[in-house]
């Protein structure tokens, strides 16, 4: 591990507990800084509702009204995740009434990109909305150090990662794919425990300059071009304790790895590359059945440079 990425770890890496509510609620008065959480959200009906329930309660009351937005990111959902989430205290958002003029791409980081338009919040929370057990710490631990370290821009969580009821072994395309992917290439991002981790919270003037990979390449993406844009200093992570989960399957997890090779490629190799296609196998009536499905590659550019954003911001 490099020398600079071992002070990082030393110096930019927190508990939850490190920064009481009090300590960062005056904080937020002292800098009258907004905070917005966005839960962005697809068939999420189980769990998205007490996700916000928990945050307009805990996080948004008279006692500690730390959170000013909160929002539910609503991508296209047939179950009943926009009425769970309403009810539960969230101002829900239809992925397709932001930016109308440009038809919506499937994907979650289509629905982050879109979500700045959505909120108003000069640091912005994510929260992946198929989380159990959720803790309001996952929320006031990531956002407390950018709210007492005005050096901050970004802040991804850090958590164990049960996979059913065994400790530890959650995160399989992160240890098979996107760890490897930056020792070999970004080794400064080394030290990042959940580089792939849904919740992160970073300011707007940051996430407004950098671009979108439409699919699950996002979170390495912007990881990798917040490193370049603000250096490895502006970057911190937080323990909050475990993050409990939906987990995917095989096949899924194959299509997640190569989207996020691809987004890797990418920042590697910017020039133009050939439409990556993965192929994978279920079993038949008759043996092995190949399935192609084409690779994430698609991006949206910053925020910043949609007219429709610039004119909001000027507002």
């Amino acid at each position: 591990m490099l020398e600079e990425v071992e002070h990082w770890l030393k110096h930019r890496s927190w508990s939850a507990d490190d920064r009481p509510l009090d300590r960062l609620l005056d904080a937020k008065r002292g800098s009258a800084t907004t905070l917005s959480v966005v839960l962005p959200a697809l068939n999420e009906e189980a769990t998205v509702g007490e996700i916000a329930a928990i945050i307009r309660r805990e996080l948004m009351g008279e006692a500690a009204p730390l959170v000013d937005e909160l929002v539910v990111l609503d991508s296209g959902s047939t179950d009943r995740t926009a009425e769970v989430a309403a009810a539960a205290g969230a101002t829900v958002v239809p992925r397709d009434s932001l930016l109308p003029r440009l038809p919506a791409l499937p994907g979650k980081g289509e629905v982050l990109w879109r979500s700045l338009l959505a909120t108003r919040g000069d640091i912005i929370c994510f929260i992946d909305a198929d989380l159990r057990e959720f803790d309001p710490r996952f929320v006031s631990g990531i956002v407390g150090p950018l709210l007492t370290d005005p050096a901050l821009q970004l802040v991804k969580g850090m958590y164990d990662r049960p996979l059913g009821d065994v400790a530890g072994q959650g995160g399989r395309v992160t240890e098979l794919v996107a760890r490897p992917l930056l020792n070999l290439h970004w080794p400064q991002l080394a030290g990042f425990v959940q580089p792939l981790g849904g919740e992160y919270a970073a300011r707007r003037t940051l996430l407004e300059r950098l671009p979108f990979p439409v699919g699950y390449g996002v979170e390495l993406g912007l990881l990798v071009d917040a490193l370049h844009t603000v250096g490895l200093d502006a970057l911190g992570q937080v323990d909050i304790g475990v993050r409990k989960h939906r987990h995917q399957d095989g096949l899924a997890l194959g299509r997640m790895a190569a989207a996020i090779y691809r987004t890797a490629q990418l920042r590697l190799a910017r020039g133009h590359l050939v439409r990556p296609r993965l192929t994978q196998f279920d079993r038949g009536e008759t043996g092995f059945e190949p399935r192609t499905t084409d690779v994430d590659t698609e991006e949206r550019p910053p925020m910043i440079e949609i007219p429709e954003y610039a004119e909001r911001r000027a507002a």
